[in-house]
């Protein structure tokens, strides 16, 4: 057998057993009640987002001040904001704003923290411990001032929210692609590509970062949430979603307003994030016992 044939059939052993360990950790997550529960809401929710421009029945912006704050009925099921404005339609696109924010800033932190974490437990030495130091400054450093700086600075853009988000949720990410490389990096399948020649580009992007996916992607069910958070905490302050858009956060500021006076101005958008958020952690919690190594021994 040649040396193509016999890494041919070592990467169709690899891929088999891979498609494999994917299959057993998703009929585990099936396995999990409350995981079930909480992915099929977010299926719901993301398509529910989607739809929005075609079910919602009022105008995002549309005003009605003769209708201020009024309560739950026929014509507008979760009553009305403080410009008469329906909060049903400004609840569904709220929830776009939040998911959309949550998801594309923890992609963006996947995509830094992964690459970041890899090259440095991968090059170790003198490397590592001078990326790992920037981390460590970075961390010490009030990340949210930080978000609210770039804000202030740069100007409320809502893609410039998804990447200064996303730029402080990537220090823990590329510590823990740093720990599955570091343990990864001296398995055979490794030093086998690394005796044959391989650029270190293709070890790091084709070989190791594959093989981390699981706490990536455990990891980035907890990121979401807390970047929905942070978001909420932005626009709460006014620094987030501007005018006449609107997130789940922006909402809950002005139900904070007249919460007094109708408290259902605050409990609908308050009730959409918190069982978001729920849903996410029952979600990053099923993963996280399906993706364990141990897990598939039971």
């Amino acid at each position: 057998m040649t040396g193509t044939d016999l890494s041919m059939d070592t990467n169709l052993k690899e891929d088999t057993g891979g498609v494999s360990l994917w299959k057993d950790a998703f009929r585990r997550l099936l396995k999990n009640k409350m995981a079930v529960i909480g992915g099929t809401f977010l299926l719901l929710e993301i398509l529910l987002a989607i739809a929005t421009p075609w079910i919602a029945p009022y105008p995002f912006e549309a005003q009605n001040l003769e209708l201020w704050v009024e309560a739950p009925s026929m014509a507008h099921w979760f009553g009305t904001d403080t410009l008469g404005r329906d909060l049903f339609t400004r609840v569904l696109y709220g929830g776009r704003i939040s998911l959309m924010v949550g998801i594309l800033a923890s992609l963006v932190s996947v995509l830094i923290g992964v690459t970041y974490g890899a090259i440095s437990g991968y090059l170790g030495g003198r490397v590592d411990s001078l990326m790992m130091r920037i981390v460590d400054v970075l961390y010490a450093l009030p990340f949210i001032f930080l978000v609210i700086i770039l804000m202030v600075y740069f100007g409320r853009n809502i893609y410039l929210l998804f990447v200064a988000l996303g730029m402080t949720q990537w220090l823990t990410m590329a510590r823990i692609v740093r720990g599955q490389v570091i343990s990864l990096k001296e398995k055979e399948f490794v030093q086998a590509a690394t005796s044959m020649g391989v650029r270190k580009s293709t070890i790091i992007f084709k070989h190791l970062i594959p093989n981390c996916l699981g706490p990536v992607i455990v990891f980035m069910t907890l990121t979401v949430p807390t970047v929905i958070l942070e978001e909420a905490f932005l626009s709460f302050l006014g620094l987030g979603v501007q005018a006449p858009m609107a997130s789940w956060g922006t909402l809950i500021s002005n139900g904070v307003e007249v919460m007094e006076i109708r408290s259902t101005v605050l409990l609908f958008p308050a009730t959409a994030l918190g069982l978001t958020l729920f849903s996410l952690n029952f979600l990053g919690d099923g993963l996280r016992d399906a993706l364990d190594p141990k897990g598939a021994k039971d």
